[in-house]
């Protein structure tokens, strides 16, 4: 049976780069696999599949009972495909913290604190001896500017640094170029309604037995998307009420000057304002220097519940 790949739910650029440089690698180490998405790809995914013309993977909703799959770019079942619970889970490759996870059965699992998953694809390829090609290099070379804004972010390291180096010589790309130019590309959001805004790149979480969700818009000028602020809050107030969330942060940040801003809605804001030691004005708040969920905005809020 033909083992599915696929990343997260609301698909970023490493997510789908991910499931294409899996299905790669697994390909010509024999396996029989197919590259998957769970969503649409944003406008800064679509300028780098676009660029490498590259097809983006066939897009899936959920997955059959006893059906095989590899997850890549996450391991929370709430962020994964609609049925995945029935589902045999056969290796995961990941840089997320681990939570909301089991399986029946035993399987291969690669968590690395590093920047990408693309980064710990890239030491795949080089474990298994298989030679990157220039469009798998530009994928991953794709997905490793976008997790790590340029390598301007807190969860670059020095694995992540150096992944870039080689990936860009045999991409041929001038990276510091290409990957400003694909980064602003996912900045135009101004075709998108409130609703598409808020799941763009939303992550659900749980905060202890409170429901969390954080979402990220990357911008070049915050005040442009602050200027959309009450559309922003009627439909987070919808998806509080319809889903029954306790604490939903919508994140804006600004790829040039590495700073954030906040709308934060929810009856558990407190969290939030214990957690970044700021008092709300008008449901926001400024956030210097934060660019990362994973590593300044999760954790704080997890450790302040």
């Amino acid at each position: 049976m033909e083992k599915l790949i696929f990343g997260h739910k609301s698909p970023d650029t490493d997510t789908i780069c991910s499931s294409l440089v899996l299905a790669n690698l697994r390909t010509k180490l024999g396996d029989s696999v197919k590259a998957c998405r769970l969503g649409e790809p944003n406008k800064e995914t679509k300028y780098a599949l676009d660029y490498l013309n590259v097809q983006a993977p066939q897009l899936i909703c959920e997955v059959e009972k006893d059906q095989e799959v590899i997850l890549v770019d996450h391991n929370e079942f709430s962020q994964s495909a609609d049925g995945i619970k029935n589902a045999k889970i056969k290796m995961v490759v990941d840089h997320h913290r681990i939570n909301d996870f089991e399986t029946a059965e035993p399987l291969y699992y690669r968590a690395e604190p590093v920047g990408c998953t693309c980064t710990i694809l890239y030491k795949m390829y080089k474990e298994n001896n298989v030679e990157i090609d220039k469009t798998m290099a530009g994928l991953m070379l794709s997905a490793i500017i976008s997790d790590t804004l340029l390598l301007k972010s807190p969860t670059k390291t020095v694995e992540d640094e150096k992944a870039v180096e080689e990936l860009a010589k045999i991409a041929q790309i001038d990276y510091k170029e290409y990957g400003l130019e694909m980064l602003k590309a996912g900045t135009d959001l101004s075709d998108l309604s409130a609703e598409e805004l808020i799941s763009l790149d939303c992550k659900e979480c749980s905060l202890n037995d409170k429901k969390a969700k954080i979402a990220q818009v990357n911008s070049a000028d915050i005040s442009v998307m602050l200027a959309r602020k009450a559309e922003i809050e009627e439909a987070m107030k919808k998806d509080i009420e319809q889903n029954g969330v306790d604490l939903f942060v919508f994140v804006i940040t600004d790829i040039i000057e590495s700073n954030s801003q906040a709308i934060v809605l929810g009856k558990e804001t407190s969290i939030f304002e214990r957690a970044f030691g700021v008092a709300l004005e008008n449901d926001e708040a400024y956030l210097p220097g934060v660019v990362s969920r994973k590593k300044q905005i999760l954790p704080p809020l997890q450790n302040n519940v």
